[in-house]
């Protein structure tokens, strides 16, 4: 990192990570330290006339923003050196119209071409047009040409089309097999369909409406969503939330990660077709959101972090539901860990199914359990510590087999870790008030970036404030990282386990699709 930026000056508006604009030659020497894997990706992002890139040197834990200008229309692309770059950079093709120049794939990632106008965000705001849903596309769309999948060659193959409408209750997305009988031999996503605009929804907004948005990006992780992005307002304006509000953001955020990984592992288990611990994890995950209702009052616990602390206190009876649950998840939770692990059917299902090799988790930085369950060491709250886990710790649960039955192990154990964690909390949480008002913000822009760790993985956010409203706003999603990782994980596998696959990986569509 210091051979790259120790001569550069940081721009004096951005707190928190320094950030520096950097010539051509420094970019790609970012992009041949990316390809020696002496530099992780943590996101790739465009501006009106820029493009970021957020750095991390495992060796030495530093953080780092790049700035590339693009005056021109044009940057230079780090996917020619690093391929997790690949769909960052489509996105901010379709986005803002910059060239990435030297793009080893040029095909639209979230235009479908049904947008009222292309590359909303290089155009103000203003110039919007609502466009009507279904056919045809809204006036000032770019009709675009049928999207081409890439050719899978070899005797036998056939093509296995899955979406993008599904059989579940969930959201849209096209998986395209290319199978040799039953097994797989590629599989490419197309994804973009829950593309919502909220980037440029962002644009113009006051910082309270500003975070409702942000706590809608995916609703499974509003908490962890709304904490980074309130984590970059506030390092922005350099403002500091009272010290109960950053503990009960902990406690709101380890609920979160139960009620979601309680979700996760029982619907592992009845993708292999163990229905019972599916049925008795659902009830486990429902006493927890009823809690997180009882205590902060929504289910989900949605706007309840918002600019300057929480806008809900936690009250004794909500502190003693908490109390409860943990002592309900310590007492039943582990008869159920004992029955998957003792349950022959099940293992043969999830052990050795979908693996992600550990030098592909490495290369693609995965967040969350996908990283850690093939040996990524690499947790936020753990690496890049920030209140209040910087005061609580909490153990970090890594594997090495990087299979199914791994990334179950890590949801499984990271229950644990957040029930003794949230104990430890109830106790040293501290009396005060939960919210303070925001400071003015100045005259001239301030800008941050902020990372929070959710049940998914780490949530990159990057907040440019002027005159009390925001300018930009990027809220990167693990799942960024993640869906490439799944194409990766079910080549080999049969089709019939692609939705064990991808179930351990449970990506998500909303918060990929912005």
């Amino acid at each position: 990192m210091n051979a790259l930026f120790g001569e550069l000056s940081p721009v004096a508006s951005h707190r928190g990570w320094p950030r520096a604009p950097v010539n051509a030659g420094t970019w790609r020497g970012i992009g041949e330290a990316l390809r020696e894997g002496k530099l992780d990706l943590l996101g790739e992002w465009g501006d009106a006339a820029a493009v970021h890139c957020a750095l991390f040197e495992p060796a030495t834990r530093k953080l780092q923003i790049a700035t590339h200008e693009a005056g021109s229309g044009a940057a230079p692309s780090l996917a020619v050196f690093h391929p997790p770059a690949l769909r960052l950079e489509r996105a901010i093709a379709d986005l803002f119209a910059i060239e990435m120049v030297g793009l080893p794939d040029r095909r639209p990632w979230l235009d479908h071409g049904r947008w009222p106008q292309p590359a909303p965000l290089a155009q103000p705001r203003a110039a919007a047009t609502p466009g009507a849903t279904g056919a045809p596309p809204p006036a000032g769309a770019v009709e675009r040409p049928p999207y081409r999948f890439l050719p899978a060659e070899g005797p036998g193959l056939h093509q296995i089309p899955v979406g993008p409408v599904h059989a579940g209750i969930i959201e849209p997305g096209h998986f395209r097999f290319t199978a040799s009988g039953e097994t797989v031999v590629r599989l490419e996503e197309r994804l973009g369909y829950a593309h919502k605009g909220i980037e440029r929804l962002m644009a113009g907004q006051d910082l309270e409406p500003a975070s409702r948005i942000a706590a809608r990006l995916s609703g499974d992780s509003t908490v962890a969503c709304s904490w980074a992005f309130v984590q970059a307002v506030e390092g922005a304006l350099d403002f500091r939330p009272p010290p109960r509000a950053v503990w009960l953001r902990g406690v709101m955020a380890e609920l979160e990660r139960i009620a979601n990984h309680l979700g996760d592992i029982g619907a592992i288990c009845n993708d292999a077709a163990f229905a019972m611990l599916h049925a008795e994890c659902g009830i486990l995950r429902e006493a927890a959101l009823r809690t997180c209702a009882r205590a902060f009052g929504h289910r989900l616990m949605m706007d309840r972090i918002v600019p300057g602390g929480v806008a809900a206190d936690l009250t004794h009876d909500g502190e003693e539901a908490i109390r409860a649950l943990c002592g309900r998840l310590s007492s039943e939770f582990p008869e159920l860990i004992e029955l998957y692990d003792n349950t022959a059917s099940l293992q043969d299902r999830t052990a050795g199914t979908g693996v992600v090799k550990p030098s592909l988790a490495a290369q693609f930085a995965a967040p969350g359990f996908v990283g850690r369950a093939s040996g990524r060491a690499f947790d936020a709250r753990v690496s890049l510590p920030y209140a209040p886990y910087d005061t609580a710790p909490v153990e970090m649960v890594v594997r090495q087999e990087g299979d199914v039955d791994a990334r179950a192990w890590v949801r499984i154990l990271e229950v644990e870790r957040s029930i003794s964690w949230l104990r430890t909390a109830l106790t040293a949480l501290p009396s005060g008030p939960v919210r303070l008002p925001s400071p003015a913000t100045p005259a001239t822009s301030v800008e941050c970036t902020a990372m929070v760790e959710g049940f998914r993985g780490d949530i990159l956010a990057y907040v440019r404030i002027g005159a009390g409203r925001i300018e930009r706003c990027h809220l990167r999603d693990p799942s960024w990282f993640h869906w490439p990782l799944l194409e990766a994980a079910i080549e080999g596998n049969i089709v019939a386990d692609f939705p064990l696959c991808n179930k351990s990986f449970n990506c998500s569509y909303s918060g990929h699709d912005l």
